[in-house]
């Protein structure tokens, strides 16, 4: 961590800058400050011992001390608890999130505490680097996700198709609202708090969203994605598959293998001093050369090329960013999201996210999980 004196107020549910800095998981607000290089937690006496026992590369203080003044009366507002601890630390000037309350800085100006707020993401640029504590964190997080998409898999392979390819599972038509039910709760039993579960079958933007809804259909490509934190450490994993219940189409295949390509050129291409620009260009080309062929290419202009990233961690969309407009180079630790992709309105649409991490040589895939595309 740097040297600045930081100030920030919240909760650790709300701000990962917070969870970075404190090492909590607790939900109820906090105040950190970091004065000359050392950080001081105050929070609830009823949250003392767990967080005593939780945080890190900080010293956690009960707010108590600090709501009650001189005359013993517990009467103090938040601005004076934060005025009096850092008028004990001896600092006076604090960087704060541009996204600090409004009311708070204006009761703290009026007791002389002088705040600046720091532009960007994050108060803490070097997140963008994960320890090996980190990144085990994040494959766990990656487990839960594989547990979610796996039960979302296995219904679908169980389903039994019927006339015009509508799939009926135990009785009843297999609609995309069951299906994600399915996967919200396998994610849940692992673990994890689901922040997105996709099923998709249309091909209709250039990024699946939440997806379908109503009966799926058979020999149609169906995206299955997810997003999640784990409930226990608040680092997050994003991980999507396409199936196809049945027999693909031809054009489907070829989309199939060619994000496939893409996605294998992302891991040699992802490495310490990469520039995420010339990543994110190299993927364009790829996908829109080797998709050129395709019955998806020979149909329009209505095909959509998906080839950016982002970074991963206690927040799940975070630097560093794998897009055209990027001036960020790749650094040994990033943890980035994979996730090529080609959509096109006649066709379909494939996608495929994994999370790697960069090292000199390449990317490590966080990943276990299989891309076959019939099931």
């Amino acid at each position: 961590m740097g040297d600045d004196n930081l100030l920030i107020v919240a909760d650790c549910a709300h701000s990962a800058d917070l969870r970075y800095a404190v090492g909590l998981t607790l939900s109820p607000p906090a105040v950190y400050l970091r004065a000359k290089g050392h950080g001081y937690a105050l929070v609830d006496d009823t949250d003392l011992e767990v967080a005593r026992a939780q945080s890190r590369n900080c010293r956690v203080l009960a707010l108590s001390r600090y709501l009650t003044r001189a005359n013993g009366r517990r009467t103090a507002s938040l601005a004076d608890v934060i005025q009096r601890l850092a008028r004990e630390k001896r600092v006076r000037r604090l960087v704060v999130p541009a996204s600090f309350p409004l009311g708070l800085a204006r009761a703290l100006r009026d007791r002389k505490v002088r705040l600046k707020p720091r532009s960007g993401e994050t108060l803490f640029p070097e997140r963008a680097v994960k320890s090996p504590e980190e990144v085990a964190m994040i494959r766990a997080a990656v487990l839960m996700a594989e547990v979610g998409l796996a039960e979302g898999i296995q219904v679908l392979k169980n389903s039994q198709i019927r006339p015009r390819g509508r799939l009926q599972y135990r009785g009843s038509p297999l609609t995309a609202e069951r299906l994600r039910s399915v996967m919200q709760v396998a994610v849940f039993h692992a673990g994890g708090q689901p922040v997105r579960i996709t099923v998709a079958t249309e091909a209709r933007t250039g990024c699946p969203g939440p997806g379908a809804n109503g009966p799926l259909r058979a020999h149609q490509p169906i995206i299955l994605g997810l997003a999640l934190c784990s409930s226990k450490t608040g680092y997050h994993a994003e991980l999507a598959r396409t199936v196809v219940r049945g027999r693909a189409r031809d054009a489907v295949h070829q989309l199939h293998a060619t994000v496939l390509q893409a996605h294998s050129l992302a891991l040699t291409l992802l490495r310490n001093g990469a520039k995420a620009r010339e990543v994110h260009a190299a993927l364009s080309r790829c996908l829109a050369g080797n998709g050129r062929g395709s019955e998806a290419r020979r149909t329009g202009s209505g095909t959509v090329i998906h080839a950016g990233g982002h970074g991963v961690g206690l927040d799940l969309r975070e630097p560093p960013y794998v897009c055209a407009s990027s001036r960020a180079a790749l650094q040994t630790g990033n943890v980035v999201v994979v996730e090529p992709g080609l959509s096109c309105p006649e066709v379909g649409a494939v996608f495929l996210e994994d999370l790697v991490m960069v090292t000199r040589h390449g990317a490590r895939n966080l990943t276990q999980y299989e891309r076959t595309l019939e099931v």
